[in-house]
């Protein structure tokens, strides 16, 4: 509850637009991790979370198993397409629509930040079945 709560907060904070290089740069680090997933690359795919995912999940094959567990439609799907995008002082949140293996829908929330060194990472992805509410 408390990430859906994160997540709507960010949301409303990054009113305007993101622009298009954000945009590429944000879809780029999100698509790395999902090939990453896809390939079981447990080391690349958790090389694109955020320091504070990394303290919850101090190890990628626990990352690797949290995403298995928790977010599977992530983790396996047939289609994965991006959204709309916002931005807003070096925080992204991009939303993206999937097809789980079974054929169900799914909107998921990526959310990422810019990091000290320039890079962006990953630092949350909030997953809803298409029809829920939140």
């Amino acid at each position: 509850m408390r990430a859906i709560i994160l997540i709507v907060a960010i949301l409303l904070g990054l009113s305007a637009p993101a622009r298009a290089d954000d945009v590429a740069e944000a879809q780029s680090v999100i698509r790395a991790q999902e090939r990453a997933f896809s390939r079981d690359d447990a080391v690349a795919a958790y090389s694109h979370a955020a320091p504070e995912i990394r303290q919850l999940f101090p190890q990628a094959n626990i990352f690797m198993q949290m995403v298995r567990q928790g977010y599977a439609p992530v983790y396996r799907h047939k289609s994965f397409e991006f959204g709309e995008a916002r931005a807003a002082g070096g925080h992204i949140a991009q939303r993206v629509h999937i097809v789980d293996d079974n054929g169900e829908v799914w909107e998921a929330m990526y959310t990422l930040e810019q990091q000290s060194d320039g890079s962006l990472k990953i630092t949350g992805c909030s997953l809803l079945k298409a029809g829920q509410s939140v």
